[in-house]
């Protein structure tokens, strides 16, 4: 009775386990694979570049480039990415300046005007990048058009004469880049232009003497594209 009941129970067993069994053979099979792994970008800032810009000008404190006025203009340059997250480049820039008539006033009402509508520079500059962006300070030197100093008392000529160099001089600053797509980058930077100072020489006696600055603070907005050399933003994995 036990081997009957035994053998019962087998070929049950066996009625449930073969159906399901065939079943997996026939099913297709599913292959599990890995997520591709994420890849970062890596973001390539060595290369040749021109672009345009826009900002404004402020005179320093006793400056005879006048309390502020709006420029625009271009500039271009070349960069080198090394061990691996600096930047060392090189960039020229030319502005052109609203205003071409500042002034100050000195002692027995003489004022004076400068007559200067143009900005250029020539600097190197050093960054250190997180990618997309570009920290960098930069400095060189500075030129600028010819004054054309002149002085009046109560808007009338008088005979004026003025030591010091009007047109070149230096600047230094930095700025914040950063690369928004494959080849294009904006940046904001400021930079402070000095060109000395002068000392009234020839003049109504009691502007004699009087000294001013000639320097100025700039904030500009620009949009460069860039000429890669490298070769085009890859990934890292």
């Amino acid at each position: 009775m036990k081997k009957i009941l035994l053998a019962t129970v087998a070929v049950v067993v066996l009625g449930a386990t073969v159906p399901a069994l065939a079943a997996d053979l026939r099913a297709p099979q599913r292959y599990y694979t890995k997520a591709p792994a994420y890849v970062a970008p890596i973001y390539n800032w060595t290369g040749f570049y021109i672009g345009g810009h826009l900002g404004g000008g402020f005179g320093g404190d006793n400056s005879i480039l006048g309390s502020g006025r709006f420029l625009g203009g271009i500039q271009g340059g070349a960069d080198y990415q090394f061990a691996p997250n600096w930047v060392a480049g090189v960039e020229a820039q030319y502005s052109w300046t609203s205003s071409n008539h500042n002034s100050l006033t000195f002692p027995g009402g003489v004022v004076v005007t400068s007559n200067s509508d143009q900005l250029g520079s020539v600097t190197g500059r050093l960054g250190y990048t997180f990618g997309p962006t570009l920290l960098y300070a930069k400095g060189g030197y500075a030129w600028k058009d010819g004054d054309n100093l002149a002085a009046a008392v109560g808007g009338v000529p008088v005979a004026f004469a003025a030591t010091g160099n009007h047109r070149d001089g230096y600047t230094v600053g930095g700025g914040l880049e950063y690369m928004f797509a494959p080849n294009w980058s904006a940046k904001l930077e400021y930079m402070y232009y000095n060109f000395g100072t002068t000392t009234i020489v020839t003049a109504p006696a009691a502007a004699i003497g009087q000294r001013f600055n000639d320097d100025e603070h700039v904030v500009k907005a620009g949009v460069n594209y860039r000429f890669n050399w490298g070769g085009p933003v890859a990934g890292r994995y």
